[in-house]
């Protein structure tokens, strides 16, 4: 059986490998694969808080929202170092997701589903009421990043943006494995499968939840600081509804509760709409509804899940050289 270490590095190593495959086949479109790590930091966040811990969220946008207006009003102001941007739209996003997770905890089940649809259309509403700050319904300009530890710019074919952007998603791709294999990870799995044996342990549900909610504000605000810094404009699209309801989506066509799956779904769903709109900008939209059926009925473990499990199966049955 694979360890989880070696599991790790290959996931590791296939991210690696895309990621050149795309800098050297798609040198036209770095822009584009930017804003989809981006993207895979804010679904990696949602399986932290749904596959992980059970908790049922579809305001996710309002935490990565956080994080893309945190580093973009700093952005506005003269703070144009990117690391510094980074490190701005991680408190923003883990603040967020204490505030909204204080209350979203509070609930369980569809109210709690509610309850969060309500936060992030109530981030969106202040956001666009906040004009001055925030630019509104025009979007937040006049966002200048200085060059990545003063020598490499960000110039508009985005390849400083791009790998950038790659070296923040597997360094959270590889702390976050261990974090949900680490004793508080399995606490949270745990929550998720039963709160009365974690209570009966004197676990107290509700921190728990609470702080691995922090956590996955903090991820998903460092995908909107992406966002920020690879795009230089922050618009009401990174706190919208329509943005946490694709996210959602896009965990359930990678698999919940593995991390990876979350990266796969992201990966697979944005590709797979860019590459189907282009080809068929009328009916793209029934294209892809067609064949995130396809998915979950052949494949109800998502993508990454499915195949995981299928592996795992296969070496179970191969007999052993011993035998």
């Amino acid at each position: 059986m694979k360890s989880p270490l070696a599991s790790d590095l290959t996931g590791i190593a296939v991210v690696l490998v895309l990621a050149v495959g795309g800098f050297i086949l798609f040198p036209d479109n770095l822009a584009f694969l930017a804003g989809m790590m981006a993207v895979i930091l804010l679904v990696v966040s949602l399986d932290l808080v749904s596959g992980v811990c059970g908790v049922a969220s579809l305001g996710q946008a309002a935490l990565f929202g956080a994080g893309a207006y945190g580093a973009g009003i700093a952005a506005a102001n003269g703070l144009g170092d990117p690391l510094l941007l980074l490190g701005i739209g991680l408190v923003a996003g883990a603040v967020a997701g204490l505030a909204t997770g204080a209350i979203i905890l509070r609930a369980h089940g569809l109210p709690q589903l509610v309850l969060s649809i309500a936060l992030v259309e109530l981030a969106h509403e202040a956001v666009n009421k906040a004009s001055f700050i925030t630019g509104g319904s025009d979007g937040l300009t006049g966002i200048r990043i200085s060059p990545l530890l003063g020598v490499f710019a960000f110039d508009l074919w985005g390849v400083t943006a791009y790998w950038l952007s790659v070296a923040v998603v597997v360094v959270v791709l590889v702390v976050l494995r261990r974090l949900v294999r680490a004793p508080f990870g399995m606490l949270c799995r745990g929550l998720r499968q039963s709160p009365v044996r974690v209570a009966s342990l004197g676990q107290r549900a509700y921190p728990v939840a609470l702080k691995m909610y922090v956590i996955a504000g903090g991820v998903a605000g460092l995908g909107g600081a992406l966002r920020a810094i690879s795009t230089q404009v922050v618009g009401l699209d990174s706190v919208s509804f329509t943005l946490s309801a694709e996210a959602l989506v896009m965990l359930i066509v990678g698999g919940t509760g593995t991390i990876f799956g979350a990266a796969t779904g992201a990966f697979v769903f944005e590709w797979m709409e860019h590459i189907v709109s282009v080809a068929n900008p009328f009916h793209w939209l029934a294209i892809v509804g067609a064949l995130l059926i396809a998915v979950v009925l052949f494949a109800p473990h998502g993508l990454y899940g499915s195949t995981a499990r299928w592996l795992h199966e296969r070496r179970m049955r191969a007999p052993r050289a011993d035998e």
